[in-house]
């Protein structure tokens, strides 16, 4: 899988070990930036296919970067990376629709899997803690589905989490805006829920993302 991501860190030697690992894990990055303006600045020209993003930068930093590509209504999946082991930081990143969090001490491996999962429409939240993240979610029904899910609809569950649109689920995995539409309807049917909201909130609860 050849992937194409983009590179946000305000630390110049930071950022160069980061390159360096990303090239030996025959990750190629097209883009890089020293804060989040600068970075989406350079996203209107060169398309990638992750952003990997310090959370503590200048100006704009990871999280509200994040939330500026949604607002743009953009599905570039993001991976965010942070010195600090903070749950707060975490619930943060998942409220603003990262689909990645992990610590700058993480092994090669571990970055190259968040990536890669991201760029799949699936989430890397390791290795804080998500208890708190669960605890604010929690959702008042835990019987627990009868029906098994498939990968494709843990992917989908989790960019609904992320507050992605039908149309967004689609372009990122490639499926048609129908295909997901009935996605959604199964996953809703499946959790005994009403709409997208609950849905997410109970496979929180349960633990299916």
């Amino acid at each position: 899988m050849s992937l194409r991501v983009a590179l946000a860190d305000d630390q110049v030697l930071v950022r160069e070990g980061l390159k360096a690992v990303l090239r030996e894990l025959a990750i190629e990055v097209a883009v890089e930036a020293g804060d989040g303006e600068a970075l989406l600045a350079a996203l209107a020209d060169t398309p990638v296919d992750v952003v990997v993003s310090d959370v503590r930068m200048p100006g704009i930093d990871g999280i509200a970067l994040v939330r500026r590509l949604r607002a743009a209504g953009s599905p570039l999946p993001v991976v965010l990376l942070t010195t600090f082991d903070d749950s707060a930081l975490l619930l943060a990143a998942v409220e603003a629709g990262a689909q990645g969090f992990l610590l700058k001490d993480a092994a090669p491996e571990d970055l190259r899997d968040a990536i890669v999962r991201a760029a799949r429409g699936e989430g890397w939240l390791a290795p804080v803690s998500t208890d708190p993240v669960r605890a604010r979610y929690a959702y008042h029904d835990t019987t627990p589905p009868q029906e098994t899910f498939s990968e494709r609809e843990v992917a989908i569950l989790r960019l609904l989490a992320g507050g992605y649109s039908n149309k967004e689920i689609a372009r990122t995995l490639f499926l048609a805006e129908g295909t997901v539409k009935n996605y959604v309807s199964e996953i809703l049917a499946k959790l005994d829920t009403r709409d997208r909201t609950r849905a997410v909130l109970k496979a929180i609860t349960l633990r299916i993302i």
